[in-house]
């Protein structure tokens, strides 16, 4: 048994001991009278449930050390970046490339990744094996899903879907989608309905990128929630994104995101991507180049908040953090008073654990012990400060500790 002692829980008043056998949580008590071979005095620390990264290129992560610079700083150029080193990928160097990335997710106390592979006639299969051989090399250290994902659209690169199909029987998990990218309505629609054919045969769920754009006759996301309701797929499907949605006249964005809604569609609003890759052609007031967050979670939207990208063509930052993408989607969205900083911090944890639908998530007795302490007493200050993440525990087993040390130098 180990025990974590004196931590302060969200929604909880007091300081409380949370006791962990073997993968789940024993006990979640105001004392637990019992002895552990592992005993951690949070000391009023904040205990929740580890983070949640439900879109992330690790196939690309980490290129930005290696490729020519975006010279057009847009997105096509950024997809033909990438080209070169499609052709050249190997699965042990997608790995290699990648693996310090997973380490510093888990070092910020994130445990659970969807990690987005490009499929198409340029790289084959190879992204979709490389990060198969990164989950194989992190099993025991975080849940790690594999989305096939058509970066380069199904119907303009011919072949594709084959691949995708190819791709999931690899060992694949989730169905990937980009249908906005497709050069037509009409092929847009084909598009989804080859995902959902996929998904359907395979028994998978799917993700899609939709409307990733800041053109409001970019127009995917309706026939996706329309799709959704005719498959009876509500609650299998996330859209991340969706910055057209932002775009439209307010009386179709109504319409469609009360048929997200009702399709129980879950929608992944990247921030930081969003921020530098939409709005560039704007003059003047510049658009943030997010969705509708806010009205999206009153229309009863699950919504999330992902990484999406760490020093590649589309973007030079990000440091595997969860802690940073909630206070940049504070910041963008608007949410900063007191219960909507707990509604920021459940876009990283609750509501992107459901889009996963990963099973006995949260802190309760018997669901799983994917946990993170926090150097911070509360949400507030964990968002503020973003401070190192204390220690983090996978299935019961502790997987890194961080320290916050300062000494005194005599005068």
């Amino acid at each position: 048994m180990r025990i974590i002692r004196n931590a302060a829980l969200r929604g909880r008043e007091g300081r409380w001991d949370v006791a962990i056998e073997e993968e789940r949580i024993a006990a979640v008590e105001t004392k637990v009278d019992a002895a552990a071979e592992l005993e951690l005095d949070a000391e009023g620390r904040l205990l929740v449930p580890a983070f949640v990264n439900a879109h992330m290129h690790f196939d690309k992560c980490m290129l930005g050390d290696v490729m020519r610079p975006n010279e057009s700083q847009t997105l096509p150029e950024a997809i033909q970046i990438t080209w070169d080193h499609k052709r050249n990928y190997t699965p042990e160097e997608i790995a290699d490339r990648a693996a310090p990335v997973v380490e510093l997710g888990i070092v910020h106390g994130t445990t659970a990744f969807r990690a987005f592979a490009d499929v198409d006639t340029i790289g084959g299969t190879v992204p979709v094996q490389g990060l198969l051989e990164l989950r194989k090399r992190f099993e025991g250290q975080v849940l790690m899903e594999v989305v096939a994902f058509p970066q380069e659209g199904i119907v303009r690169d011919p072949g594709c879907a084959e691949l995708l199909s190819e791709c999931m029987d690899l060992g694949a998990d989730v169905v990937g989608g980009l249908p906005w990218y497709e050069r037509t309505d009409r092929d847009m629609w084909e598009h989804i309905d080859i995902c959902f054919e996929l998904a359907i045969r395979t028994g998978k769920d799917i993700h899609m990128l939709v409307d990733d754009t800041d053109d409001p006759n970019s127009r995917s996301l309706e026939y996706l929630a329309v799709k959704t309701l005719e498959e009876g797929y509500e609650g299998r499907v996330t859209a991340s994104h969706c910055g057209a949605l932002g775009a439209y006249d307010h009386t179709y964005a109504e319409k469609v995101m009360t048929m997200v809604a009702e399709a129980g569609i879950s929608v992944s609003s990247n921030t930081q991507i969003s921020l530098v890759m939409d709005g560039r052609n704007d003059r003047g007031l510049v658009r943030r180049g997010t969705t509708r967050v806010k009205e999206l979670l009153a229309a009863g939207v699950n919504v999330l908040s992902a990484q999406d990208d760490v020093n590649d063509p589309y973007y030079p930052f990000g440091k595997s953090d969860q802690l940073e993408v909630g206070q940049y989607t504070a910041h963008v969205a608007q949410l900063t008073y007191p219960s909507e900083l707990e509604t920021v911090f459940d876009m990283i944890t609750v509501n992107a654990a459901r889009a996963m639908r990963i099973d006995g998530y949260g802190i309760e007795p018997g669901n799983r012990a994917d946990l993170v302490l926090i150097e911070a007493p509360s949400v507030r200050e964990a968002l503020r400060l973003i401070p190192p993440r204390r220690a983090v525990f996978h299935r019961g087993d502790l997987v890194a500790e961080s320290f916050l040390e300062s000494r005194r130098h005599p005068r």
